[in-house]
Parts: C-alpha cells; sequence; structure tokens
C-alpha cells in the first residue's frame, strides 16, 4: 500500500496491479486530486476504511484474496455514504447490471480513458461533499450546538443570526468550494474566512489578499508570481499567494472591485484550478481553498457590466451574508466589554466601568462602520479617559453627533411595525413639517429611553435646544 499526500479524507484506489494503481493516481493527482490512497492488497481496504473513511472508493472487480464482487456490497452496507465506482476489464453487461443494482456509483471499463475517469471521480467527490453538507445541516436543525466552537473564538457574539452562521460554515467548509462572504464595511468578513480556514482543518495556510486598489499587472503577479524576466526587474522566479495557499485557503477581500481582466483570470482559477505565472507558458496547478469577501452589490454590477456574471456563479457556490451590528445590537454590551478591556489593556490604564446611558446610545446609534467604528470609539474614549471608576461619553457623543449631522446618508432603518420612513410618510395625509420634526423627536425619545442627552445626539442639536422643542410640542414624549 502506497499512500499520497494525507488529508483528512482522500480517494482510494484498490487495485492488484501495481502499474493500474500508478497510471489511474497519476491522472487523479495530476488533475488536482492530491490526496489518493492507493491500496494493492483487497484485504485491507475494510481495516482502512474503518480508520479513514475516504471520499470515493474506486474499486477493481477481480482481485486474488478477495473480489470487488465480495467487498462492494460490504462497503455498501458499513459505508453508504460514500460512492463506490467499479473499475475493470469486464464489459458483460450482467456484470455491470449486478454491480449498478449492489449501489455502485458508477461503471468504467479498462483501458480507462483520463478525461471519463476523472470526471466520474469528481462527481462522485461531489456526492459525497453534498451528502455531508445535508446531514451536518439536519443534525444542527436536530441537535443545535458546534463542533468547533475555538475556531470561532475570535468573533464575539450572542446574536443568534451569527452563531447559524457558525452552524452553517461547519456543514460547508469541508466541502472544499468557493465560499462567498457578504456584509457591510467592518462587520467582520475577514474573522469569519478565518474561521472557515480552521474548520476545514485544511493543511495549508490561510493567505490574505486584499484586491482593492489593485491593476491587472499587480494582482496577476501577486497572486500567480512571475518567472525570470517575465518584465524589467523580475530578476528570479517567485511564487504567487496561490502557491503560498497550497493545500490550505486563499482569502480574496473587496472582490467586488476587480478590474475586468483580472476577473478574467480567477474565473480561469476556479474553472480549471490551474493559472499561468508571469512570463509563463506552463500552467500550474491550484490546491488552493478560495474565499472571497465584498461590501458590495454583485448582482447590481453584474447588471452595469462591472461584474461578470458567470465569475459570480463561481464564486457563490456557498454564500454568507453577515447582518450588519445595528440589527444585532444585542453583540454591543459584549462587544464593548471586550474593548474596553483591550484598549485599557493597550495602553496600561485601569480598565473603567461603561454607564448603562453608554448602551442606551449606542443600541440606538446606526453603526455605518460596524463593529470596527465601535472598536475605534472605544478606543478613543479610553484614550481621552482622565481616571475614574467610569468611561466618560463625551467622546461618544461628539462622534456621533458628527454622523448624525444633515448631509450623511440616512440609516436603512425601519420602524417597529416594519415600515420605513419613507413608507409611514407615504400613508395617509401628507404630514406638516412640524408634524415631521415632532415625529422625529418622540421617535429618537423612545430609542433613547427617554434620556434627553442621549436622544439630543442622535438628532445631532443641542440637549437644550431638544428641550425647547419638547416644551413646545403639543403631547408629552
Amino acid at each position: 500500500m502506497n499512500e499520497g499526500s494525507q488529508s483528512t479524507q482522500p480517494v482510494f484506489l484498490v487495485d492488484d496491479e501495481e502499474h493500474v494503481l500508478n497510471s489511474l493516481s497519476l491522472f487523479l493527482r495530476s488533475s488536482g486530486i492530491k490526496d489518493v490512497v492507493t491500496v494493492q492488497d483487497s484485504r485491507e481496504l475494510m481495516p482502512m476504511m474503518l480508520r479513514q473513511k475516504p471520499m470515493t472508493v474506486i474499486l477493481d472487480l477481480f482481485m486474488p484474496n478477495l473480489s470487488g464482487l465480495e467487498l462492494l456490497p460490504e462497503i455498501i452496507r458499513h459505508f453508504p455514504e460514500v460512492p463506490v465506482i467499479v473499475a475493470t476489464a469486464s464489459q458483460e453487461v450482467e456484470t455491470a447490471v449486478v454491480c449498478m443494482r449492489e449501489g455502485a456509483f458508477d461503471y468504467l471499463v479498462k483501458p480507462i480513458e483520463k478525461t471519463r475517469f476523472v470526471t466520474s471521480v469528481r462527481r462522485a467527490v461531489d456526492t459525497y461533499l453534498l451528502r455531508h453538507e445535508v446531514h451536518a445541516l439536519k443534525s444542527y436543525l436536530i441537535h443545535g450546538g458546534l463542533n468547533h466552537q475555538e475556531a470561532f473564538s475570535r468573533f464575539l457574539t450572542n446574536s443568534s443570526q451569527i452563531k447559524g452562521i457558525f452552524q452553517y460554515i461547519e456543514a460547508v467548509a469541508g466541502s472544499g468550494e468557493t465560499i462567498l462572504i457578504t456584509g457591510e464595511t467592518g462587520v467582520g468578513k475577514g474573522l469569519l474566512a478565518e474561521s472557515v480556514h480552521r474548520v476545514s482543518s485544511r493543511s495549508g495556510e490561510f493567505v490574505s489578499l486584499n484586491a482593492a486598489g489593485l491593476d491587472d499587472t499587480l494582482f496577476s503577479d501577486t497572486l500567480f508570481g512571475h518567472r525570470k524576466g517575465a518584465f524589467s526587474g523580475a530578476d528570479a522566479n517567485r511564487d504567487g499567494l496561490v502557491a503560498r495557499a497550497a493545500g490550505g485557503t486563499l482569502f480574496l477581500d473587496e472582490i467586488g472591485d476587480l478590474k475586468p481582466a483580472s476577473q478574467v483570470k480567477l474565473l480561469r482559477l476556479l474553472q480549471e484550478q490551474s493559472y499561468y505565472p508571469l512570463g509563463s507558458d506552463v500552467p500550474k496547478l491550484s490546491s488552493a481553498r478560495i474565499v472571497a469577501a465584498t461590501n458590495c452589490d454583485l448582482r447590481k454590477m453584474i447588471t452595469t457590466g462591472e461584474f461578470r456574471q458567470d465569475l459570480f456563479y463561481r464564486l457563490t457556490s456557498h454564500r454568507i451574508d453577515i447582518p450588519p451590528l445595528r440589527e444585532r445590537s444585542e453583540d454591543i454590551p459584549l462587544l464593548l466589554g471586550f474593548f474596553t478591556q483591550e484598549a485599557a489593556k493597550a495602553m496600561n490604564k485601569v480598565p473603567p466601568n461603561t454607564p448603562p446611558q453608554l448602551l442606551s446610545l449606542l443600541a440606538a446609534y446606526h453603526f455605518p462602520g460596524n463593529v470596527r467604528e465601535l472598536r475605534a470609539l472605544v478606543f478613543d474614549a479610553v484614550a481621552r479617559h482622565p481616571g475614574g471608576p467610569t468611561l466618560a461619553m463625551d467622546s461618544f457623543h461628539q462622534a456621533i453627533r458628527a454622523n448624525s449631522k444633515p448631509g450623511g446618508e440616512p440609516p436603512a432603518e425601519k420602524s417597529a411595525n416594519g415600515q420605513s420612513p419613507a413608507m409611514l410618510f407615504s400613508a395617509g395625509p401628507f404630514p406638516t413639517l412640524k408634524e415631521g420634526v415632532d415625529a422625529i423627536v418622540l421617535e429618537a425619545m423612545r430609542r433613547a429611553n427617554n434620556n434627553q442627552g442621549i436622544a439630543a445626539t442622535l438628532l445631532g442639536i443641542t440637549r437644550q435646544s431638544l428641550n425647547r422643542r419638547i416644551v413646545n410640542m403639543r403631547g408629552k414624549p
């Protein structure tokens, strides 16, 4: 028995002829399927499968000691989720019918043409991974919980939405398929990409590239590397990030900013699992798993011709959308406490307590910069804090007031009944200016739990101005 590169779940090749094992394993490895285990003694197969379950078994029928016809029903009975491809020199229709009735995934007649063989194995592997994902998702629906809690330890959350995303990641991370992570700036797309890598247990590195601002030449050189003499200054061969991420995960952030020529090259990488270093006409195989992220609306970009539709569908084998912080306000107390401790430690200060009013202020804020913005606000506040047991709120008020000034982009929020402000104004008679102002003041007071200081910050006015408006209103808040 010879083993290829180790993996959690390889492909098993079972045949008593060594030259057949060598040629078939070469077919698979040259096509990007690196984790291949060859078995020459058929008696070793079942004990090996008990130790390490494969994604697919390619099984010869006629072997000494234990034939494939005897092994096939045993594999199907004990490992029904593992596809078995029968590969034999027998062209008898009756034999093929018997194998398919026993549960064989495919039946190949030797000598096997390479493309036919590789295609069959890839379909079998995809089938196994799909079965695994469905089983994992069913398990989470029934039992809940996480099997790799430590993989998500850096993503602090109390949100049921985010925990559902964690469960989805556990179900799909092992597939090796491309994952697209979407969400606003600062929600934690990079952290989630690292979690995907940890859960997948891939042997290679996690390698990250921000595609924003890269022209096609720089993108190609960074990703694919170059050969000596490819361009002026290329004095030696250099591997790119795809080679560095071999067997691991390549994270491409800001994928929506890719130039059209770079999109074509990325599409080729995803379709063919191969690429050309600059200055080379010999393709190199890629074993890196691609995880991409963007804060752009790629579907809208497709309609305007800015993003390729075929690339979009290649990227979205699995898709994860991270909700913004304003839609998971239950995370704010946890993050506020963590960032306060982190900032105090970085500045050699005693961690101050956070006043209850601060939580009310932050819960009512729309956070255009999400978690990244909250961290910056906390670090700024701790840096300014003059001392004392309670964290001062002045810097929070200033920053939020600045982001609430007229002319800024309004937050895409909804009222308690699920209607947007525009929908509310479109229903019934159009309100007067005073009625509109009064409604906004009342809503700010509601969100601030009747705290005038917080409400004034949300409105972008002074507390004295708010007090005068309240006094002049016909109703009381």
